[in-house]
């Protein structure tokens, strides 16, 4: 069974742990949150035209809607 830590010495390594925590600039930021919104543009765009094609290829298949 895993030891037990007081309290204090808990709250202590989490501090030292925190310190070591290197966030990123606000440049780096903003690229990556452009990226993100690119990349989530194009992925629709994509499932847009595949559900276009299928769509269109299983009513050709199955005739329907034929007048």
């Amino acid at each position: 069974m895993a030891e037990r830590t007081n309290p204090f010495a808990f709250l202590q390594q989490v501090r030292a742990e925190t310190a070591k925590v290197v966030w990123p600039s606000r440049r780096e930021t903003m690229i990556s949150t452009v990226m993100v919104l690119v990349m989530a543009a194009l992925a629709s765009i994509f499932f847009l035209l595949a559900d276009l094609a299928i769509s269109y290829g299983v009513s050709f298949l199955v005739g329907v809607g034929s007048s």
